[in-house]
């Protein structure tokens, strides 16, 4: 077998290229649909293990935390190893946690679903600390937005198919009656309907560990070309002379906070919003919908960023303009009230922004993700497993939310989005300019021969 050999990513041609974007894509894909059937999961194990606000968002936080401690071992991994080899064992550990499902489902033991959500996120650690350091790179980095866009894309349609499928073979149109009876039946009955319930996940996530196999073993023998980030061009290697470390790159480690702030909130955002319709009378058979409108939104702000940026703004401007959205749409979702209906629905106008809060969230992970890695060079692995790391937000914040809904309402709650979309503006205008960590002198303009991001900042 032909052993891979690691190339520059200017050298690639721009069928190459485009063959690596598919095939990122199609990856891109199964992260969304991994990751965002977590919002329907959310509510389902609240009824059949029978938790708490808090106790249900720990699907997210087992999920999630295991960004925080996979992704540096995952940056050495790669390293070791290679992109591709380093792809197919993040499958194949995302294949191991669909299978614990079984187990989970047979005893109806929550614990033992959050240990297969842990291995599924810790898979995707390793698929995240490749993936999108590969993106960002794949061509030249002031269209980094668009390209993050159509992976967008991807990602967040299988978000909005993840939850209606989920709900397609595990729910029925008389459950809702089946809900309602649950209170008024003894422990014994109680029981026996709630093993029935949760043992419908079997045949699910019994295929998807199946199909995840086979998608390592596809990536692992595919045309996708192993990407050189370890040399480095002259002049970033003159920028970084003197530096040993990660942390000497403030503009990262502060990225890095704004993806775990932004991660968050988008997550609260997805996985929150059916809880949030219940509060209002929607059963969950009608407010599974409403993740795949918030996704829909989205999806609408990718679709903007392909065609826009550069042409119209850069994507920092887009950066800018969505988190400045992020704090209005907080504000909006906690001071509104006055029920509408809309799109068949009859809810309180609040749901409407959190929905908007998808078209918010759209530009954001792509703004900040070249920023951050800019000028890295031999760094780049390492930098983009610290980015990846800051993906625990969506374990943490949503804890977070969730005490507070159980403290005070779900809606309150919602008041943990505005601290996170104001440091988000902070970065946007300033926090990644800063290059080192003085406190005078802290930042400069950006080298033209390091990259092209200056003259789009310079610019804005």
């Amino acid at each position: 077998m032909k052993k891979d050999v690691a190339v520059q990513a200017s050298t690639l041609t721009t069928r190459d290229t485009r063959i690596s974007i598919a095939i990122v894509g199609m990856m891109f894909f199964i992260f969304g649909f991994v990751s965002w059937v977590n919002a329907i999961l959310i509510p389902y194990f609240k009824i059949a293990c029978e938790l708490t606000n808090f106790e249900s968002y720990l699907v997210a936080f087992a999920f999630y935390i295991s960004y925080l401690v996979m992704s540096v071992p995952s940056s050495y991994l790669l390293k070791k190893i290679g992109f591709k080899k380093g792809m197919m064992f993040g499958f194949l550990a995302m294949a191991i946690g669909a299978f614990i499902f079984v187990p989970a489902a047979l005893t109806r033991t929550y614990e033992i679903f959050l240990v297969g959500l842990f291995s599924i996120g810790a898979g995707l650690a390793v698929l995240q600390s490749a993936a999108n350091p590969y993106i960002t790179i794949l061509g030249p980095i002031e269209r980094a937005a668009q390209r993050f866009s159509i992976m967008g894309i991807a990602n967040k349609g299988a978000g909005i198919l993840a939850p209606l499928i989920f709900a397609a073979v595990v729910l029925r149109a008389t459950d809702n009656e089946m809900f309602a009876q649950l209170p008024l039946m003894t422990p014994e009955e109680r029981s026996v309907i709630l093993d029935e319930l949760i043992r419908r996940v079997i045949l699910p996530y019994s295929i998807m560990g199946v199909a995840l196999i086979g998608l390592g073993l596809f990536v692992r023998f595919s045309p996708l070309p192993e990407i050189d980030t370890e040399h480095e061009t002259e002049e970033v290697a003159k920028s970084n002379s003197g530096k040993t470390n990660i942390m000497q790159f403030p503009h990262l480690i502060l990225g890095a906070i704004g993806i775990f702030l932004h991660v968050g909130t988008q997550v609260i955002a997805i996985d929150t919003i059916i809880g949030y319709a219940e509060s209002m009378n929607i059963q969950l058979f009608e407010a599974k919908v409403f993740p795949s409108y918030t996704l829909t939104a989205t999806i609408i702000g990718y679709i903007l960023g392909i065609f826009c940026i550069p042409k119209f703004f850069s994507q920092l401007t887009a950066l800018r303009f969505c988190t400045i959205l992020g704090v209005a749409l907080t504000l909006l979702i906690v001071f509104t009230s006055g029920d509408v209906r809309l799109l068949g629905h009859t809810a309180d106008i609040s749901i409407w922004f959190v929905v908007l809060l998808g078209f918010a969230n759209s530009l954001i992970w792509a703004g900040i993700w070249p920023l951050a890695l800019d000028g890295l060079g031999k760094f780049t692995k390492l930098g983009g497993s610290v980015m990846i790391m800051g993906l625990c937000g969506n374990a943490i914040l949503p804890l977070i939310y969730g005490h507070f809904a159980d403290l005070y309402s779900v809606r309150t709650a919602y008041w943990v989005l505005l601290p996170c979309y104001l440091y988000l503006v902070y970065y946007a205008v300033y926090g990644f300019r800063i290059r080192r960590w003085a406190l005078t002198n802290a930042t400069k303009p950006l080298a033209p021969a390091v990259s092209p991001l200056n003259q789009q900042t310079e610019n804005n």
